[in-house]
Order: C-alpha cells, then sequence, then structure tokens
C-alpha cells in the first residue's frame, strides 16, 4: 500500500490527487491523506512564482510533519494579472521518499471582473467567488472553474490532469533520473 500525503485537508484536492494517482499507476493500491499545512505565500497567491513556491512550501511542510510517507503532495492556486485581466491557474508538486519531484501547472481561466475587483481588495477568489455568486464554500466544492463552466469542469478535474502532469517523472524513471 503506497501512502499518500496531500498537503491540503481540501476534498477537492485530495480528490484529485487519488485520481490521477490512479490513472498513472492503474495496478498499484494506494492510501491517500490529507494535512492541512501552511502554505509559506499569502492566502491569496498573486503570482506564477508565488503561486509555484506555495506548492513547494506546502510539500516540504507536509513532509516535516508526516515524513513516513512515499509521496507527498503540495496543489496551490493562484492568480496573475494579465494585461489589466485576470488569470487563475494551479501549480502541483510532488515529491517522492527518494527526493525525486515532478511538477505541473493546471491550464489558465481569466476571471470576470467583479471577480478580479475583490480580489485586488484583498479577498481570496474563492471568497470572491461566494460574494459575486451567492454561495457559500465554493472553493472546497467546485471553485471558479466549475462555477464559470457550468461544471463541464469542476475544481476536482480541473486539478487532475495536472497531478497526472507532474507524475510523469515517477512514470518514467529512466528518462528522470535523480
Amino acid at each position: 500500500m503506497i501512502k499518500i500525503i496531500v498537503a491540503s485537508k481540501n476534498p477537492v484536492k485530495i480528490n484529485a490527487v487519488k485520481t490521477a494517482f490512479r490513472k498513472m499507476f492503474p495496478k498499484k493500491s494506494f492510501r491517500v491523506e490529507g494535512l492541512a499545512v501552511p502554505s509559506g505565500v499569502k492566502d491569496q497567491p498573486m503570482s506564477d512564482a508565488e503561486t509555484f513556491n506555495g506548492a513547494v512550501s506546502r510539500v516540504a511542510a507536509a513532509f516535516k510533519i508526516s515524513p513516513k510517507a512515499d509521496y507527498w503532495v503540495g496543489i496551490e492556486g493562484g492568480v496573475e494579472e494579465k494585461k489589466g485581466e485576470m488569470e487563475a491557474f494551479a501549480w502541483v508538486i510532488v515529491k517522492s521518499r527518494k527526493g525525486q519531484t515532478g511538477k505541473g501547472r493546471t491550464g489558465t481561466f481569466f476571471l470576470p471582473p467583479k471577480v478580479c475587483q475583490l480580489i485586488r481588495q484583498g479577498k481570496e477568489l474563492g471568497e470572491a467567488d461566494d460574494i459575486v455568486f451567492g454561495l457559500k464554500n465554493s472553493k472546497q466544492k467546485n471553485g471558479a472553474v466549475g462555477i464559470l463552466t457550468g461544471d463541464i469542469l469542476t475544481r476536482t478535474s480541473y486539478y487532475t490532469p495536472a497531478v497526472v502532469l507532474a507524475l510523469i517523472p515517477f512514470r518514467n524513471q529512466s528518462l528522470y533520473a535523480i
């Protein structure tokens, strides 16, 4: 049984990790646990670099608390200004017990102006979504991507491919020697 620690208690992130590991390694058995850890960055990362660093920091914090796992996974969502608009995305970092690291990033999508305005005022994306769309705790459900696509993409289905991409080095060990 392979033990995976997700550096978050958010069920969306935990489910994305479960789904991705099962797709990439269908003959293996996994036990996936969520662990609440700090990201080491602002609650709402405002750049690609800050978001990446948040995912890396989550993995390091989870490893420190639970060093006996086989894998640690950090997922950090962020936003970045682009020519007066704001894109949303997430970074995924996977680290193995052997010290190997994989990285993946979601696709990006642009947020509605009302949501952007609230983020610029200091709100997190999930909080801004809840205000604009009249929801509650949407970041632990389908998030902005689910709201804006009418659940064609849910937050889990949005994160899963990025986790799969981060697992490429682990599926192709000989090509990504440590």
